[in-house]
């Protein structure tokens, strides 16, 4: 499956420049938010694949007028083609605004989401528009990461976390990648492209009741 991430900087190249058939070779597009919601629908009317979205803390216009043939997953997980994909958008608060929390509050969202989780066997890509605390997020209080996102990458072990928010421009070293665990994190500013072998895909569709029958021998053993 090939993957194209956007998020937080309109893609010239996929917008200013754009040329048909330039979104034929994608599986899927997902957006970290912070985007205008003319190039989301941009994007959808030149594909035929799904456009999914989270909020950015920029993206209080979406209230009224949602980037149109796009899905939002905030607060779910939507599934496609054997991937499970859970959505969080928002940003630290640091001012008014409605895509803004604390890090309490997105601990409330993360465990109003537990029997979703629960019903699905987890999840294989978290899409946040914050990063993690410590994973590629920024000194000042705007670009600070939520420690709740830590936590949930110890609890549930995701493939991936795709996030934006972080700009090319505000550091010298902006690592597209990185490391924790089992899970890669990957910053999707302007344009990033995920590509997941199908059969690694496959195997996580085989995982995943087994971890279910794991958890229960665990309950049961208690």
């Amino acid at each position: 499956m090939k993957i194209l991430i956007v998020s937080d900087k309109e893609s010239k190249a996929l917008w200013d420049y754009y040329t048909p058939g330039m979104l034929d070779e994608y599986d899927l597009i997902l957006s970290c938010g912070d985007l205008e919601p003319e190039y989301l629908s941009f994007l959808a009317t030149f594909t035929k694949v799904p456009v999914l979205y989270i909020h950015g803390n920029h993206d209080d216009c979406y209230e009224k007028k949602p980037p149109e043939g796009c899905t939002c997953i905030e607060d779910t997980v939507y599934r496609y083609k054997g991937i499970r994909i859970l959505g969080l958008g928002g940003s630290m608060r640091y001012k008014p605004g409605i895509n803004q929390y604390t890090d309490t509050e997105m601990r409330h969202r993360i465990h109003s989401l537990r029997f979703r989780i629960f019903r699905n066997r987890g999840f294989d890509i978290l899409l946040t528009h914050s990063p993690a605390e410590g994973l590629g997020d920024g000194e000042d209080i705007a670009h600070h990461g939520f420690a709740a996102f830590v936590r949930m990458i110890d609890k549930y072990h995701p493939k991936y976390m795709i996030h934006g928010h972080v700009h090319a421009n505000y550091t010298r070293n902006l690592k597209r990648v990185t490391a924790y665990g089992d899970t890669q994190i990957i910053n999707g500013y302007e344009k990033y492209v995920l590509e997941i072998p199908d059969e690694e895909i496959a195997r996580w569709e085989q995982e995943a009741p087994k971890r279910k029958r794991h958890r229960k021998k665990h309950k049961d053993a208690e």
